[in-house]
């Protein structure tokens, strides 16, 4: 089995790229969703952010976002607080989204994960396709998101690796600049080459 890093920064495209990788049959595991999905009420991740961050749950005993966000930009100390309660939780859910892929005899599986490199999680993966466009088309598509400034998006990617680390660690490039179908074309071909090498 194949396991692919898929990763590029914020407004790349590299939700959509996911979205083509499974309109074609392979499995996605989007780490974002999983993190998303362990602050719901009762979850592991609610429950152990409670324990420690009582003011960041919502009435629901879900992880209230906002909340956590705004105590992180006051306390950035306390991000590595926050890793080691979720890391642990979304490598179990990982391990076993890999366990259900062999087993049902897949060849290839994504890793969807934005900060790939930054975490490490690039030693996890056999290949690493970055998601890319130009920076007037990525800042044009996020400032066009609710809520979203352009000290926001300056923020954000001040936190991740830039484009061009990426795009030299690539073993494969998605240019996303000219539309969905383009990209779709260029996962396609992608997937031949894998699938027959």
């Amino acid at each position: 089995m194949i396991i692919l890093g898929l990763t590029g920064g914020i407004g790349m495209g590299k939700s959509t790229t996911a979205g083509l990788f499974s309109e074609r049959g392979i499995p996605v595991f989007d780490s974002d969703a999983e993190v998303h999905a362990l602050y719901l009420p009762g979850e592991a991740g609610s429950r152990q952010i409670g324990a420690w961050r009582p003011d960041c749950l919502d009435v629901n005993g879900g992880v209230d976002r906002a909340r956590l966000s705004e105590h992180l930009n006051r306390h950035p100390e306390d991000f590595k607080q926050l890793e080691e309660i979720i890391h642990p939780l979304v490598t179990q859910r990982r391990d076993d989204f890999l366990a259900k892929a062999k087993h049902e005899g897949h060849q290839i599986v994504i890793f969807d994960i934005p900060l790939l490199f930054e975490t490490g999680a690039d030693a996890l993966v056999d290949r690493i396709v970055v998601v890319s466009a130009e920076d007037s088309i990525r800042r044009k598509r996020v400032l066009a998101r609710p809520g979203m400034t352009g000290e926001k998006l300056d923020t954000i990617i001040s936190r991740q690796s830039n484009d061009e680390f990426k795009r030299s660690k690539a073993d494969y490039i998605i240019d996303t600049d000219r539309g969905v179908d383009h990209a779709r074309k260029q996962v396609d071909t992608l997937l031949e080459a894998l699938l027959n090498s």
